[in-house]
């Protein structure tokens, strides 16, 4: 008689230690009592220091220098944000900036870096031995870049000291006055008037004069 009971003794304390399959493969038990955490949307923008001002000069990589004209406020979806009216006279086009992507700006250059510049379209131009088609895709991702010095880089390479359009290809030609053009409108804000005079003078242009065509008479 002793001996059946502490076998049924030793089943009991086996059915106490069982574990369940859910807890053992590690799967959190629901309960119903329990409650849901909230998930809250984001009602406001990254806020972000305003850096810029009304009137002043930027430079958008892909466009060149532009004029903030005014910073506004919008609602898209559930969201408010801040942005930068930029109009880039040039390209008569005006771009939103929102402040969180504010980084894609920067200022324009100062007289130090505009003289840096000079320096550089004084220089020797350096072209590689590579076939245009390469070439013209570095030089059209140093004008896209927004840095000043690679632009004043790429106006040096091509610079063919005269307007004669025989002496450069068509895609050369178009390259060339892409980066004199955006080169020029940030000396421009700088130097003023004498922004385009202190450029030709550096690249050592020559001015083709303009013949006028004489009237046959009929």
């Amino acid at each position: 008689m002793k001996r059946k009971k502490t076998k049924k003794i030793n089943k009991v304390k086996k059915s106490k230690i069982k574990v369940s399959p859910k807890k053992a493969a590690g799967q959190n038990t629901f309960k119903p009592n329990e409650e849901k955490v909230e998930i809250k949307k984001i009602k406001k923008q990254p806020t972000e220091k305003k850096i810029y001002n009304i009137k002043d000069y930027v430079v958008y990589p892909k466009h060149g220098v532009g004029k903030i004209v005014s910073i506004n406020k919008a609602k898209i979806g559930d969201i408010d944000i801040t942005f930068y009216k930029v109009l880039i006279e040039k390209e008569k086009l005006t771009l939103s900036i929102p402040l969180n992507q504010q980084s894609y700006l920067r200022p324009v250059s100062s007289i130090n870096q505009i003289n840096r510049a000079i320096s550089i379209l004084k220089s020797k131009p350096k072209i590689k031995r590579t076939m245009w088609s390469r070439r013209a895709q570095e030089y059209d991702q140093k004008i896209n870049s927004g840095k000043l010095y690679e632009l004043a880089e790429v106006v040096r390479d091509l610079n063919k000291k005269t307007d004669v359009i025989a002496e450069q290809s068509y895609s050369e030609r178009q390259l060339f006055e892409k980066a004199y053009e955006r080169l020029k409108s940030e000396f421009e804000v700088v130097l003023l008037d004498k922004a385009q005079q202190k450029m030709d003078k550096a690249l050592k242009r020559v001015e083709i004069p303009i013949q006028e065509k004489e009237i046959q008479p009929q």
